[in-house]
């Protein structure tokens, strides 16, 4: 192998729940490096959340992050003047980041109100299997069921 090998950060757990991926979910929502409007934004978004659904607000993250994490993923992959989409299974980490990613992405895109409601309702679609980093996760799912065929060109 060659060059250096990479090492991870290590992250430390957030200052409310003692959660690591919460923290990397508030790092991953800051702007600008402004972490105390991010911290008020997701923390402001998961008690929002959890009160509506009557549950505490780490147990509703850990079932969000669980209903949003991917189990496989599609890779371009060129072969003989053709691109083909192969499926190829994705590690723990990498789940856990796609998964943060598009509960974000599916907030931002969400129009009209304050990021914190925004959040809020995604966690709670989230939460019941429904929404748009959940509806993300089984399109990737299809496509990569579609590809199967693929599949030994990983």
């Amino acid at each position: 192998m060659r060059g250096k090998k990479i090492t991870k950060r290590k992250i430390s757990p957030d200052v409310k729940y003692g959660n690591v991926n919460i923290e990397k979910f508030i790092n991953k929502v800051m702007i600008g490096g402004k972490k105390s409007i991010s911290r008020v934004i997701v923390y402001g978004a998961l008690e929002e959340a959890a009160s509506t659904l009557k549950i505490e607000p780490l147990d509703l993250f850990n079932k969000v992050i669980e209903n949003t994490t991917p189990s496989v993923e599609v890779r371009s992959r060129r072969v003989g003047g053709a691109n083909f989409q192969v499926p190829i299974p994705v590690s723990p980490d990498r789940q856990v980041t796609l998964a943060l990613r598009w509960i974000i992405s599916a907030a931002r895109d969400r129009k009209g109100m304050p990021m914190k409601e925004r959040l809020g309702k995604e966690f709670v679609e989230a939460y019941n299997n429904a929404g748009g980093a959940v509806k993300k996760k089984t399109d990737i799912e299809k496509m990569a069921e579609a590809n199967k065929a693929f599949s030994y060109l990983a």
